[in-house]
């Protein structure tokens, strides 16, 4: 009997966790756990006559990591490397082969209607929105859904409206918006049940310059009001630089990186520019210590320096430059990231098989 006793008051306060979770209390823990998270596919092939052979991918392999509440999560790889398939393990679309996950403090798949109402996402070019509705009907119906108070969804409504920028479209119905509206539109929808975690699959797509900006500054504001977390998968690096503290790559259904942006760009070796607009045409700066002229313009006018950051800073390149001529103005290019990201799987050696 004495050993049962704790066993029952975890149990018991196992179930008084869930029951919070369920009703939209806090969260204490972390927003997405997941241990040693696998799914696998069988592919089948034709191979030789009346015969079909058949092989196992390993989509998702192993993975392993804790997203604290209220983070915002850069999830990047290429394409195949199975970022679509661990969010749909993460929102219970899919079944794991093995291993665990919980998000929200729930089990997705056990949980998924509840789940539901403790995350928003919106999935690129699938569209959560009701085609022949005017977008206003759409907000309407998912409030019913969720089956939010009048007043909040309304004052929720209103504020997304505004935020977005919606009022121009927002009785249109979404098979007449462009796709850039109908992102914007997405974004609200799954925002207007004020879910504490966001989960965006190429937001950006079909955005012009400035709609990025407007949307990057809308999601910045929205977790310092609200506190969301984000999880963010994305091919515009902009967009992982400008939203997020974290970085996670994946290849090959593996995780390759964990860490911030400087971590990963000096783990591959990437290198800054430094672009001097110097007072008066200057011989070429092929002498500055730690550096490597990759470029002159304008008769000398104009030099590009590139450097390591893990060898020198911008300021000792700067002073070295300031000993042999005089700047005028001066900028500094970050390296791009596609080009890390690549660096970084030319670095490592591929698994076996390719995920989704």
């Amino acid at each position: 009997m004495t050993t049962a006793v704790p066993a029952i008051n975890r149990a018991a306060g196992a179930g008084r966790r869930t029951r919070e979770i369920l009703e939209g209390r806090p969260l204490d823990g972390p927003i997405i756990d997941m241990r040693d998270l696998r799914r696998d596919f069988t592919v089948r092939s034709p191979a030789r006559r009346l015969r079909r052979s058949k092989r196992t991918v390993h989509a998702v392999d192993g993975l392993t990591f804790a997203m604290p509440t209220g983070s915002a999560i850069g999830y990047i790889g290429a394409n195949g490397a199975g970022k679509s398939t661990t969010i749909k393990m993460i929102t219970g679309i899919l079944v794991p082969s093995s291993g665990a996950v919980r998000t929200c403090g729930l089990d997705p798949i056990h949980h998924r209607r509840q789940l539901a109402r403790r995350i928003g996402v919106v999935f690129g070019q699938r569209t959560q929105l009701w085609w022949d509705l005017p977008l206003r009907e759409s907000f309407r119906t998912l409030a019913a859904i969720h089956r939010l108070p009048e007043a909040t969804w309304l004052k929720r409504r209103d504020e997304l409206v505004d935020r977005l920028d919606l009022g121009t479209f927002v009785d249109t119905p979404v098979r007449q918006l462009s796709l850039g509206q109908r992102i914007r539109g997405e974004i609200a929808a799954a925002l207007l049940h004020s879910p504490p975690l966001l989960i965006l699959d190429e937001p950006t797509i079909g955005l012009d310059v400035l709609s990025k900006e407007r949307l990057r500054l809308f999601l910045t504001e929205q977790r310092d009001l609200h506190g969301t977390s984000l999880l963010l998968t994305t091919h515009d690096m902009d967009d992982v630089q400008r939203l997020t503290e974290r970085v996670i790559v994946v290849d090959h259904g593996r995780m390759v990186y964990d860490g911030d942006l400087p971590g990963l760009v000096g783990r591959v070796g990437a290198q800054r520019m430094m672009v001097l607009d110097l007072v008066e045409p200057s011989a070429p700066l092929s002498d500055v210590p730690d550096a490597e002229l990759v470029g002159v313009e304008a008769e000398g006018l104009r030099q590009r320096l590139s450097f390591s950051p893990e060898q020198t800073t911008a300021a000792a390149v700067l002073a070295a430059v300031g000993e042999r001529t005089e700047v005028r103005d001066l900028s500094i290019e970050e390296p791009d990231i596609e080009d890390v990201v690549r660096r970084l799987y030319l670095s490592t050696t591929p698994p076996r098989d390719a995920g989704t």
